[in-house]
């Protein structure tokens, strides 16, 4: 990051203008006229994982206006497919997520979210798009109107996918599962971008490399037996056993995984007990582990399973009592192809400016289920990129002390919308025109 500011605040100085597309001014006026106001409509009513009724409604309706897309709808949930066909040539996707989280917005925005939720779960949340997928599906909504106007400059099939569920890391499995790849035209390559608070607006990055680490989330479960608090030797104490576990997992970072080898074990939630002198009989833990690879990724997932159990056999519980770990939810790691990704960031130079286009520097270990589109035995060549969201010298001003830049799922996060819609819809409708234009062999 520190790499990435110091390239940033050399561009405050003034350069010089770079001729852009000659359509991308038709991309700005598109804000200003509709993008604006749907970007805000989408911000004031987000929705949950595989919850996203309302704003898989809307998409369906916005990409039905597009002239020539044939729109599916509930692919996988909540999922909309949209396919624009203009002869023949390869397939591209493009991919937009749509879901929020549950988290109370606190960012002060005139239009912060002030909705309620039941999500899958059952439990009754504030929701928020704290993570930027209302910006991902408003700039594919001016992406699919842009392509749809350019038609004279590309050859193939574009199949749009507006995923539920990424929050959750399954949306996309659910999609595949519901023949996304068998039921409509199977892509040659797979696109998609997240706005990045941290990235200053404007400019885009991407990897040819690994792009987002795995994720797994972990619930676990460790039984106690329970007793009065001033008799802790008649029971056996799941708070003290989990406490045990919470330190014990991170020896798995520290002590067994090579120390080259990015890996993360996270505790977020830990709940057991419901009055100061009872015993209680359980205690629940959930953890989110994060890998770069899949060696790292099976090592620290086993070594979650065995240290649950010996916490277990270390306090004497009985085999019918023994602590269980289970994984709910996951996916591997985003891999960029390299060639692709080599290919594209120079169309992002020529499209943006080369000043606009920054080397990737992963500087945590976040995660996409975007992965699952493009797994090895698929054959589909991915591309993932990052678009800038926070006004240059915001970014540098919390670097010299002023406020900070508020993080990804944070009550404060916010983007602004312009510079990160336009520069999307700029940035993917470019991506595509290059696979399906006369460079392609079409």
């Amino acid at each position: 990051m520190r790499k990435l500011l110091a390239t940033a605040a050399c561009l405050l100085a003034a350069t010089p203008a770079m001729a852009e597309p000659d359509w991308a001014p038709a991309v700005r006026a598109d804000y200003s006229a509709s993008l604006g106001s749907m970007w805000d409509w989408f911000h004031r009513n987000p929705e949950l994982s595989f919850k996203e009724v309302k704003t898989g409604e809307r998409m369906a309706t916005e990409l039905r206006k597009v002239s020539g897309m044939q729109v599916t709808t509930g692919v996988g949930g909540t999922g909309v497919v949209g396919v624009l066909r203009n002869g023949a040539g390869p397939t591209v996707l493009v991919r937009a997520d749509m879901d929020g989280l549950p988290v109370e917005e606190k960012s002060g925005l005139p239009n912060a979210s002030k909705i309620r939720q039941v999500g899958v779960d059952g439990v009754e949340a504030p929701v928020m798009h704290a993570c930027g997928h209302d910006t991902h599906i408003t700039a594919m909504v001016g992406t699919a109107r842009r392509l749809a106007a350019l038609k004279d400059r590309w050859k193939g099939t574009i199949v749009f996918i507006v995923q539920p569920a990424e929050e959750r890391v399954g949306g996309a499995k659910a999609m595949l599962a519901d023949g996304l790849y068998s039921r409509f035209p199977k892509p040659e390559y797979a696109l998609a971008f997240h706005v990045a608070a941290g990235l200053p607006a404007g400019m885009v990055s991407a990897s040819e490399g690994i792009q987002y680490s795995s994720s797994d989330s972990i619930d676990i479960d460790v039984p106690g037996i329970g007793a009065h608090g001033a008799s802790p030797h008649a029971g056996k104490d799941p708070v003290y056993m989990a406490s045990q576990l919470v330190i014990a997992l991170q020896g798995l970072v520290s002590r067994e995984r090579q120390p080259l080898d990015p890996g993360v074990i996270t505790v977020g939630s830990f709940h057991a007990g419901l009055k100061h002198n009872i015993i209680s009989d359980m205690a629940k833990l959930q953890v989110t582990v994060r890998a770069n690879d899949e060696a790292t990724r099976k090592q620290l997932l086993s070594g979650i399973q065995r240290v649950t159990t010996g916490i277990g056999t270390l306090n004497g519980m009985p085999a019918d009592r023994m602590p269980t770990a289970k994984v709910i939810e996951g996916t591997p790691t985003t891999i960029n192809d390299a060639p692709l990704a080599r290919r594209l960031n120079t169309v992002m130079a020529t499209t943006l400016g080369p000043k606009n286009v920054v080397p990737f520097e992963q500087t945590g270990m976040g995660a996409e289920d975007f992965a699952y589109l493009v797994q090895p035995d698929s054959k589909v060549k991915g591309y993932y990129f990052a678009v800038g969201g926070t006004p240059l010298a915001d970014i540098v001003a919390a670097r010299n002390g002023g406020p900070p830049v508020p993080s990804h799922h944070s009550p404060l996060f916010k983007v602004a919308p312009e510079p990160s819609i336009v520069t999307g819809t700029i940035a993917m409708t470019a991506a595509v025109l290059d696979l399906l234009g006369p460079a392609s062999g079409n």
